[in-house]
């Protein structure tokens, strides 16, 4: 896949992800969350320029580098969001401010990993940046869902006569 292709999917990704993170909805937690981050990671895995050959050792430490910081903020993400279970026992989940900040700092983040990489002279593929946003929606996914079997069932004020 090319790098422009790359930029705009994680582009739009990210967007409708962010977008339907702040607006309360329904949690499935039967669903398949992990068939779109396989999805994105199959895609990026396929990029014979994952890793920039030239300099093997730093383009692999910096990929490690962030997807461990993907890992840790997909698990922080994960931790901000709000749950709660509606009167017909449905969970519901809606991103918070806290959410959004995760959001900035990890783009902070990954800017200066961008920089670090750039002072090494390391080729960075938009593929990279699509393997992290398949980890950080996994891991997002499996703490909200975790949370989300903890949660209490709501209790019922029905009176029946």
């Amino acid at each position: 896949m090319t790098g422009l292709v790359n930029i705009v999917v994680i582009v739009a990704v990210m967007a409708l992800v962010v977008q339907r993170q702040l607006r309360a909805q329904r949690l499935d937690t039967e669903r398949r969350f992990w068939a779109a981050p396989l999805v994105l990671a199959v895609l990026a895995l396929r990029d014979p320029q994952l890793v920039d050959r030239a300099h093997e050792g730093p383009a692999i430490a910096l990929l490690a580098a962030s997807l461990l910081v993907v890992l840790a903020m997909g698990c922080v993400w994960g931790w901000t969001v709000r749950l709660w279970r509606g009167a017909d026992g449905a969970v519901w989940a809606r991103g918070t401010r806290a959410t959004v900040a995760a959001w900035v700092g990890m783009i902070g983040i990954r800017l200066g990993l961008f920089a670090i990489g750039s002072a090494l002279h390391v080729h960075q593929s938009g593929s990279a940046l699509l393997l992290g946003l398949a980890v950080l929606l996994l891991v997002r996914a499996l703490v909200v869902n975790w949370r989300a079997r903890d949660l209490e069932p709501a209790h019922r004020t029905d009176v029946t006569g």
